[in-house]
Parts: C-alpha cells; structure tokens; sequence
C-alpha cells in the first residue's frame, strides 16, 4: 500500500488529486470541532455520557466522529446522506420511474442523484428540527427563543448539505468514493482514542506485568484478525464459468471465448448491519430525546436492543435481542442483495450474447442456478460478517470493553481502504498504458 501511494506521488495528476483529498479531509475535521452558535457543549456533554453509558449514540458517535457528542455544525454528518441513498435504491425497486431512470445510463444516474441530494437536505433539516426542539425543551440550548432555535437548525442543515458537497468534490477532483472516504476519516477520528482507553483499562492498570503483557497481546491478536477477516470477506468471490458459442460473423468464425461472473461473498458489503443497528437503536433514540426512563416490560425490551447488555451472564435475559440482531443482519443481506442484482436479467443477457454456463441449460435454468449459487454464498457472507460485527460486542459484554468503534466500523475502514487502492493502482496502469501509447 505504501509502495503504491509513494509510486503514486511521483505522476503530477495523481498527487493533484491526492492532496486535494487531504485537504478536503482537513476541511471535514476543522468543520467538526466547530460549535454552534447557542449551545452549551459542556452540558451537551454530560446528557451524551449518560447516553452513551446505556448504548444509544454509539452508532451516531462513530459515524460522525464524534461531532455529534460535541454538537458541532457537522453533528449530522453525512448520515443523512447515506439514509437518502438507501431509501432511494429502495425505492427504485418499487417504483418503474426510478427503474427506468437507473437504466437509462449515465443521465439516469444524475436524475437520480440530484433527487437523492435533495432528500438528503430534506432529512437533515427534518432532523434538525427535532435535534432543536428536543434538546431544546430539555434546556440543552442556552436562551432557546426562536432566533436560537432558528440558528441551530440552519447550522445543523447546512453542515450536513455542505459535507455532502464536499464528498461529491472528492469524488470528482480527488481519489475514491468522496462519501466512503469522509465516513471513513471520521470513523478513524475515534479508533486512537478508543484504543487508548483499552490499553488504560486492560493493560496500565494492571499491577503485575505479565497479565500486562497478555492483556496487550490479546487485544492486538484481536485486532488484527479481525481485520484479516474483513479483508478475506471483501476479497472472496465465487466465479460461475461462462462459455461463449462459436457462430460466423460474414465469413469469420467468432466466439468460443471462456469467461466468468464473479459473485462477491460479502454481496450486500456492510448495509445489513447499518440497516439492522438503525433499526434496532430508533426506540432507544426516541426514548433518549423523550428524557424518560423507561421501566418495566419497555424497559426490559429497549434493555434487550442495547447491544451493551449483549453476552451479559449476569443477566442472560438482554442477550435475547442479539438473535434479532442476528436474524436481522442475514434478512437484509438477502433483502439488499435482491434488489441489486437480478439472475433473471443476468441470464437474458448471456442467452442474447450467445453465453452459456456448461452443463447448465439457458433461459430459466441458468436462472435458477444462480439463485441457488447466489443464496449459498449469501448465507456465508452474511454469516462472515455477523461474526465480524459481534466480536467486539462479545468483548463489550464480557470484558465491558467500552468503544465506539466496533465490526461495523473496521469493516468500512478495510473496505475504503482497499477501493481507494484498487482505484489508484487502476489509474496508474491506464496512464502508463497512454504513456507506452505516445511513445
């Protein structure tokens, strides 16, 4: 990776669009240190600690960077951008419009793209008024009036619009996907901290220095094979062979060619677990902005979504809501992958290219094989990334290892890092493949 990027340096276009990345990315984290006009950080502050201590805001946290706990203009981040995108991909199945705008190549694509900013500001500026007017009536704004209130909501809706823009920019100037790398960048915003208080915890504080050593060892093996997963589960494929008839063009025999289609393992990437811990934090989330403790049956119910109180022996009850979680993360990887990739089309189009998977017949047969290749490697996918996910959540409840970063986290860290490299490395082949042209 090092090798690439010092390689990468040296040709003029791709450290232009390298250090305009990095800039951009300075940009992003200046913005979320910034407060808003208004608010009381410091007591903004403590409510999120207290929030926190119950596992309501991780997800929020880790996504934003942390400028959501210090209430910054960038507190929204780009969550609502990322909700937009999934709603719309969601909606493009069940409405033929959008469906045949996706189709209709690139200018399909803008459309869709510009109604997808335009709910993202629709989002952030919904969320924004509930943010004020929740944190509001708790006395979580200094002086609220309709002046602060009104300065709150613009702060939080054009931090949001703007690191929107900013994604785009680098996704157009820069290397990478602009939005995957803004997420990232706040996502490893928080790991040294978080790493730093595993090492307090588990490592200083031990009075001798062999479980010292253990402790530190342990969380280091742990780390990385976690890791090593992520990056076997990105990379793992399942190529179906294809095979090409002959047939004669004017007085040319053509064709004959072997190919394959490679079905990634991991075919829904980390969505299954976004949508499955949105899903699961919303009733913790409303509960927070309410300001009431739940009891009783509710209370043992939110109890049970808190992924704090997962793989607790002192109380086995919670851990109930991990095989929701479970269930959940393997139905929204099949959810995903059925709406973004179609066998029935798949197969249409080898048939009308004159491709064939051997030993399988065309048309409704190869159909129904790659349904059942396709559910297969679903199902491990979806299992590789459950594993992945629930290893920190293991350590959480039995060890009480508190971070905001978990699976999901280091998965989209791997996942960025990988693409971004693939990116720089294709583009570095095409402009030496010019070069070789000219001369």
């Amino acid at each position: 990776m090092l090798r690439t990027l010092r390689d990468a340096f040296k040709i003029k276009d791709l450290r232009k669009k390298l250090l305009f990345t990095f800039l951009m990315l300075v940009v992003v984290r200046l913005g979320s240190q910034l407060p808003i006009p208004g608010v009381n950080r410091n007591y903004f502050t403590q409510w999120f600690a207290s929030q926190q201590a119950n596992g309501a805001f991780n997800f929020f946290s880790a996504f934003t960077g942390g400028s959501f706990e210090r209430m910054s203009i960038f507190a929204l981040n780009i969550t609502p951008y990322i909700t937009s995108s999934i709603i719309m991909q969601l909606l493009t199945i069940a409405i033929p419009q959008l469906e045949e705008m996706q189709r209709d190549g690139d200018d399909g694509r803008k459309k869709i793209q510009k109604i997808t900013r335009y709910l993202t500001v629709g989002l952030a500026l919904f969320e924004s008024i509930a943010m004020a007017i929740g944190f509001g009536r708790q006395g979580l704004i200094e002086n609220m009036n309709f002046l602060n209130t009104i300065t709150v909501i613009v702060a939080l809706t054009a931090g949001s619009a703007f690191l929107m823009w900013v994604g785009e920019r680098i996704t157009e100037k820069g290397i990478g996907n602009g939005i995957s790398i803004v997420l990232m960048i706040n996502i490893l915003s928080r790991v040294p901290q978080d790493i730093s208080t595993l090492i307090n915890q588990f490592v200083t504080s031990q009075s001798n220095i062999a479980k010292a050593g253990v402790a530190l060892i342990i969380i280091l093996a742990v780390i990385v094979a976690t890791i090593i997963l992520v990056i076997i589960l990105n990379d793992a494929i399942r190529r179906i062979p294809v095979q090409y008839a002959k047939k004669v063009q004017g007085r040319k025999l053509v064709g004959g060619q072997s190919s394959h289609i490679p079905l990634k393992v991991n075919t829904a990437g980390v969505i299954p677990v976004i949508f499955a811990s949105s899903l699961m934090s919303i009733p913790q989330i409303i509960t927070s902005f309410v300001g009431k403790t739940p009891s009783g049956v509710f209370g043992t119910i939110l109890g049970m979504l808190n992924q704090n109180n997962w793989f607790n022996f002192r109380a086995p009850v919670y851990s109930i809501g991990l095989i929701l979680y479970v269930v959940l993360i393997i139905f929204f990887a099949y959810f995903y992958t059925s709406i973004t990739f179609n066998p029935i089309e798949v197969a249409d189009n080898m048939k009308k290219q004159g491709g064939f998977i051997p030993g399988i017949r065309p048309g409704k047969p190869t159909t129904e094989y790659l349904n059942k290749i396709l559910g297969y490697i679903i199902f491990i996918g979806a299992v590789g990334l459950t594993i992945v996910v629930l290893v920190p959540v293991f350590f959480n409840g039995v060890f009480h290892a508190s971070v905001s970063f978990g699976g999901t986290s280091i998965i989209i860290i791997v996942s960025v890092i990988l693409e971004t490299i693939k990116q720089i490395e294709s583009q570095m082949v095409v402009r030496n493949y010019k070069g070789f042209l000219n001369d």
